[in-house]
C-alpha cells in the first residue's frame, strides 16, 4: 500500500457499517459520546440504537442503555441530551429518548458496565529495592524532589532485565 495509514481512516468504514445497522446515520455519536453527552451521562448511559419509527412527525428516536438505579437521573436529563445531540447532527434529527436498562437486541449488551475500570493499586515494592532507593534520594533537601527521585528510582531498580541486555 501507501506506507502507513491512520487508524480511523482503516476503522471509519467498519464502525460506519456497524453503525448504520443500528441507525446510525452519523457515527460520531457513537465514537464520541463522552463528548457529545458530557462525562456525567456518558459514565451512566451509552446509545444503542436510533429508531425511524412510523410515528408522525419529523425526527427519529434514539435509545439510551442505562442500569436501573440511574434511569430516573436520565429521564430528568433528556430534553438536554436531546439537544446535544441534534446539535451534533445539525438538525433536529433526534425527537424522541427513550431509556432502557436491557438492550433491545437482548441481555447480553444489557450487561455492559458504564464506569471505566480503575487501575488497580501497584504491587509493593521489594524492601530491599525500596531501601536502595532511599538511600539514592537521601541527600536532596526538597521533600516533594526527594520523593519523585525514590519512585525512579524503585522504578529503575525494580525494572525487570531483558535477555537481549
Amino acid at each position: 500500500m501507501r506506507g502507513f495509514e491512520r487508524t480511523s481512516s482503516l476503522l471509519g468504514p467498519r464502525i460506519r457499517k456497524a453503525g448504520e445497522t443500528r441507525g446510525f446515520a452519523v457515527t460520531r455519536l457513537l465514537t464520541h459520546w463522552d463528548e457529545i453527552a458530557g462525562p456525567d451521562v456518558a459514565r451512566i448511559a451509552r446509545p444503542v440504537e436510533i429508531h425511524y419509527g412510523r410515528e408522525k412527525g419529523f425526527g427519529a428516536t434514539l435509545v439510551l442503555l442505562t442500569t436501573g438505579a440511574n434511569a430516573p437521573m436520565l429521564e430528568m436529563q433528556k430534553e438536554k441530551i436531546r439537544e446535544k445531540v441534534n446539535a451534533t447532527y445539525g438538525y433536529a434529527a433526534i425527537s424522541r429518548i427513550r431509556i432502557t436498562q436491557t438492550a433491545p437486541t437482548g441481555f447480553a449488551e444489557g450487561q455492559a458496565q458504564f464506569t471505566r475500570p480503575s487501575r488497580e493499586a501497584p504491587a509493593k515494592p521489594d524492601p530491599e529495592i525500596a531501601a536502595r532507593a532511599h538511600m539514592t534520594a537521601e541527600g536532596v533537601h526538597d521533600e516533594s524532589l526527594r520523593a519523585a527521585l525514590e519512585t525512579l528510582a524503585q522504578n529503575v531498580l525494580s525494572r525487570r532485565k531483558d535477555p537481549a541486555d
